[in-house]
């Protein structure tokens, strides 16, 4: 049977929950089952959530409620919702404690982050260093807009090599990385664009969207199929 891949709701609109079609096709494509896991708030749900997949995708969305990590809310910040953040923070533990496969994108891996006790820059536009522009405004969402750099000997580093032009859709950034992460990919201004858990059989964070640039750029595929590989019981050998 195909793996179980938990697509975790990206958000909340109008009395609606919804996932991005772009990340239910990635998991599909890479030949995992995708099952959309909505939010609703019981530590029961949570806990059926974790034992019915095999595997994890934490999508982007809004931001995440400063208060939940230790910050005031500052000049800049977008809309938040805290139920979900609680929600969605709350998963992430209960994956990172059980050792499941997560593959967490954009706000993923700002929640991720997050759950394990890092910080986030609220807008890149009042950081008190010089960034380069981290909101893309090209027509297409496939579009590449700036380098990351992997750092040697990390899981991204083997998986997608030196580097990859990536697209960027975010106006925050991982400011201090949580415990027992470490930072795995930069751009040129040095905000970090990747974390992964090196204790973790598979846990990576990536700021861009890989999701939407696997039509156009074979490079992102591997992410997904790691994800796939690592969810598929009993554990493969490593890649």
């Amino acid at each position: 049977m195909k793996p179980k891949i938990g697509i975790v709701v990206c958000g909340l609109f109008d009395q609606k929950q919804y996932v991005t079609d772009a990340y239910i096709q990635a998991v599909k494509s890479a030949g995992g089952l995708p099952i959309i896991l909505p939010l609703i708030k019981s530590k029961t749900v949570i806990a059926d959530y974790a034992a019915l997949c095999d595997g994890f995708l934490f999508c982007g969305g809004g931001d995440i409620t400063p208060l939940l990590f230790g910050m005031e809310p500052e000049s800049g910040i977008g809309q938040t919702d805290i139920t979900l953040d609680l929600f969605q923070i709350r998963l992430m533990k209960v994956l990172l404690a059980e050792e499941k496969p997560v593959l967490a994108i954009c706000r993923g891996m700002q929640i991720l982050n997050v759950a394990c006790g890092g910080t986030i820059y609220q807008d890149l536009d009042h950081v008190n260093f010089e960034t380069i522009n981290h909101m893309q405004k090209s027509l297409s969402r496939r579009d590449i807009s700036h380098k990351v750099s992997f750092a040697p000997k990390t899981r991204l580093h083997r998986l997608l090599g030196d580097f990859a032009y990536t697209n960027s859709f975010h106006h925050q950034a991982v400011e201090r990385v949580g415990t027992g992460l470490i930072v795995s990919g930069t751009t040129g201004d040095d905000i970090i664009e990747a974390i992964e858990m090196p204790s973790h059989p598979f846990v990576i964070g990536v700021q861009w969207h890989p999701e939407s640039m696997l039509d156009t750029n074979a490079a992102m595929k591997p992410l997904f199929h790691a994800l796939i590989h690592y969810s598929k019981p009993p554990a493969s050998s490593p890649l």
